[in-house]
């Protein structure tokens, strides 16, 4: 297993005036986007995490487990947050050559989980579990499990 830490939102670039604009990652705010603003926004995320992919290995089945770590008691719809960080991230993955495809039978099992809040470091964490030579999904349960303990989930 491995983890990867994802922003909240990615820097678009900077105005005339030094006024930054950031694209907010989320289903709402993607949907009411110009694709080519999209585009740039999925470009952005690649390099933001890029250097924490290109050091891992490539594996062929894998599972994820996302989980969102708030800045605020805000109310939010977790599957708004997460389903744009997986999209972006299962893209890079395979523009980074470590997943031959973002198709089913290469991620069989995506978790979305709520990690609390961190108002210091709202963040996505992204855990990646090798799933090549499970023959027992019973143990990718319990690393899971682990994970989702640490955090009071379960």
């Amino acid at each position: 297993m491995y983890k990867i830490v994802s922003p909240l939102k990615i820097r678009l670039s900077i105005d005339k005036k030094g006024k930054e604009r950031f694209f907010i990652l989320n289903l709402n705010n993607y949907r009411n986007t110009y694709f080519r603003t999209l585009n740039v926004a999925k470009i952005k995320y690649k390099q933001a995490i890029v250097d924490q992919i290109q050091d891992k290995p490539r594996y062929e089945k894998i599972a994820i487990l996302y989980q969102v770590f708030k800045g605020d008691n805000r109310r939010f719809d977790i599957g708004n947050v997460l389903s744009i960080h997986q999209k972006f991230f299962e893209d890079a993955l395979v523009e980074c050559g470590k997943l031959p495809d973002d198709k089913a039978s290469n991620i069989p099992m995506v978790l979305y989980t709520d990690g609390g809040i961190d108002r210091d470091n709202p963040r996505v964490e992204i855990k990646v579990y090798n799933i090549d030579h499970i023959k027992d999904p019973t143990e990718l349960y319990k690393q899971i499990n682990i994970e989702l303990e640490k955090h009071n989930i379960l």
